[in-house]
């Protein structure tokens, strides 16, 4: 069997595709040989050390033609409604794509040729439900929890999030000014640390925050491969997030997490979370059980420094955030894809 995969954005190597990764795995422990459509012949060695997720039997081409001659194509969407031609067709939204003429009548006819449409969160699927007037399902993104534990802790808070500004900011600034009020208020002996890809668009914004963060203990790790990642999450106490922060999710839905993939990969080292209550974060934390949401950059701050102030409370939540990860497992996301397949 044959199966096929297009993703128009695997040159910044982020969540959306870890889970297109995934999803050719999933196709692989099936017996499918997978063909992926990309321009850089280099782009698995690329995922393999950003991701760890070994791509044996997979294979890059230079186009899947739609799917044409493919028993299965997997087809992430730019927005676009694509007229696949395989045996059986599955259409993925990771962004929440929103006025872009989704209901029209050649798109509706172009869904009669797929089986399937899935989105990664609940909150993807409402705007994208409501946009192209479809029933997709969730599938959420999985999170290859087996390999991130909880290691000696240290006193450090961490974000992980691609540097560029690109569709979606993730806002390091707001959590470079709440690190900087956080040690007015009294944070002493941590550190903010701020890891992600520099792969496309990232040089301006980093000057920008290098220079804001000036003279603060913040760490920029830049473009660091799986193992270092692995290693922050189990050090780490504490996951910030202001992903969204400022934008309307109901206006500007696509500018917003659509999940938040590395919030559960740092649930999974033990980090406690914080993460601004918006788009897909909300599936992620059972508020004051495993971690928190925040609104306003004041109760970010006064969350912050009330758990650095409780050890016996960060470790509680630690622990719970640890259980909680375990939902958004990739063994939980083989079974639903293997579901949707059926």
């Amino acid at each position: 069997m044959k199966a096929a995969i297009y993703n128009p954005y695997w040159d910044t190597l982020g969540g959306g595709e870890r889970y297109s990764i995934s999803f050719a795995k999933v196709l692989v422990d099936l017996g499918y040989e997978v063909d992926i459509e990309w321009k850089d012949p280099e782009i698995l060695k690329k995922i393999e050390k950003r991701f760890g997720l070994v791509t044996d039997n997979v294979r890059i081409v230079e186009s899947v033609k739609r799917g044409d001659g493919y028993d299965l194509c997997f087809w992430v969407s730019d927005g676009s409604v694509p007229l696949l031609r395989s045996r059986n067709n599955i259409l993925h939204f990771q962004v929440p794509f929103k006025n872009v003429n989704g209901n029209t009548l050649i798109n509706r006819m172009k869904f009669f040729r797929i089986k399937s449409i899935i989105c990664n969160s609940r909150f993807t699927k409402m705007i994208i439900d409501e946009e192209y007037a479809v029933k997709s399902v969730v599938v959420y993104p999985p999170c290859d929890i087996s390999k991130i534990k909880p290691k000696r802790k240290q006193n450090l808070i961490l974000f992980v999030g691609r540097f560029s500004q690109l569709l979606q900011s993730k806002r390091q600034d707001v959590l470079i000014d709440a690190f900087k009020k956080s040690v007015k208020r009294g944070l002493r002996d941590w550190r903010l640390v701020l890891l992600g890809g520099i792969e496309v668009g990232a040089d301006e914004y980093l000057k920008f925050l290098k220079k804001k963060a000036k003279s603060y203990r913040v760490d920029f790790i830049e473009g660091a491969d799986y193992k270092t990642l692995v290693d922050y999450y189990g050090k780490a106490k504490i996951f910030w997030s202001a992903s969204g922060y400022g934008e309307n999710e109901l206006k500007n839905p696509e500018k917003v997490e659509h999940f938040g993939m590395s919030g559960v990969e740092a649930m999974a080292g033990g980090c406690v979370p914080l993460l601004y209550e918006s788009g897909g974060h909300r599936e992620i934390v059972d508020n004051a059980k495993n971690g928190y949401t925040w609104n306003k950059l004041s109760e970010f701050v006064r969350l912050t420094i009330n758990l650095v102030s409780d050890s016996k409370s960060l470790h509680q939540l630690s622990k719970e955030a640890v259980k909680k990860s375990g939902n958004f497992s990739y063994e939980v996301f083989s079974e639903k894809i293997k579901e949707v397949l059926r």
